[in-house]
């Protein structure tokens, strides 16, 4: 079973990934530093640190679909 509370969605527009609202400081629309090949090696089994630019908070993408990154931090309540 998926763990929603550690389910992060993102957005894929023109080769960018963003993340509607940051988990951490709120902060909307967080374009986050992480290309769409990296998300096909995450799905491979490949973990990727994510510092994210509002507030240099970090987590660990554990995996990825479509529409969410699964991370090691539980992101949401």
């Amino acid at each position: 079973m998926i763990p929603f509370n550690r389910a992060l969605p993102y957005d894929l527009v023109m080769g960018d990934i963003y993340v509607s609202e940051c988990p951490f400081c709120g902060k909307e629309n967080v374009l986050v530093p992480m290309k769409p090949n990296e998300l096909e090696s995450v799905r491979d089994g490949k973990k990727k640190l994510l510092v994210f630019p509002c507030c240099h908070h970090k987590l660990t993408v554990l995996d990825s679909d479509e529409d969410y990154l699964l991370t090691d931090t539980i992101v949401r309540h």
